[in-house]
């Protein structure tokens, strides 16, 4: 029991984790939407946030740490019973991995970048800061947290909901909850594609939908876990 307890716990304070520093940068960097104006106003309202921004983006990519550890709780005392179990388990610890990595650029590269352009003698010194910027987003933003990163967890999200629901370890609708921020986070990556190919059809509001679902049902199952009054699962309590 005091297994599923860890997990529960692990799962509720990752959620609630990331939450914070997440609400932080949209009140202080008006984040996410700051992501869709241009280069120089973003290195700029960077530069003016300091240190306390800089450490705002820390605390976001460090804050969700438990989940990678419930991530492998979970694997443990379900894989017994579903042989799909490690491989998820596998993506669901790569998806935090790289989203951790994708994030820590606001943290170690980005204030450097954003100096630069701020502190720039010349235009030239000015667009080879944006380009950089560019560039570093595109690939740290965009191809490893967005795209891989989000993908897995989406991935994680819906094999775990659906091993839920074969298993019914919760009540059906606490899955079906997770299958369906899955499918309304999955359109999210359309915004990605629209980066490199003008034209393609996006609903800007599938990331937050969807991110916000899938949140409140990792902390819905937490609470589930920690209310557990049988040893359902398989494995050796610690």
């Amino acid at each position: 029991m005091k297994s599923e307890k860890t997990i529960g716990g692990l799962l509720v304070t990752g959620a609630i984790g990331v939450c914070i520093p997440y609400t932080v940068l949209t009140m202080s960097f008006e984040y996410p939407g700051i992501l869709r104006r241009d280069a120089a106003t973003i290195l700029t309202k960077f530069h003016d946030g300091g240190s306390s921004l800089i450490l705002t983006w820390w605390a976001f990519a460090i804050l969700g740490l438990p989940l990678l550890i419930a991530y492998i709780r979970i694997g443990q005392k379900l894989e017994g019973r579903l042989g799909f179990i490690k491989w998820v388990t596998t993506l669901g610890v790569i998806s935090g991995i790289v989203q951790i990595i994708g994030l820590l650029r606001w943290v170690f590269v980005v204030p450097l970048i954003a100096n630069s352009y701020v502190k720039a003698g010349s235009e030239a010194a000015k667009e080879a800061a944006i380009l950089s910027f560019q560039i570093i987003h595109q690939f740290g933003g965009v191809l490893l947290g967005e795209h891989i990163g989000q993908l897995f967890t989406i991935v994680w999200t819906f094999m775990i909901s659906y091993s839920f629901l074969k298993l019914k370890l919760f009540p059906g609708w606490v899955s079906w909850l997770g299958i369906v921020s899955s499918v309304i986070y999955l359109l999210a990556q359309t915004e990605l594609f629209a980066s490199v190919i003008p034209g393609f059809p996006v609903w800007e509001m599938a990331g937050l939908i969807g991110s916000t679902l899938w949140l409140a049902w990792l902390i819905i199952v937490g609470i589930m876990f920690i209310k557990m009054k049988s040893a359902y699962l398989s494995g050796n309590d610690d």
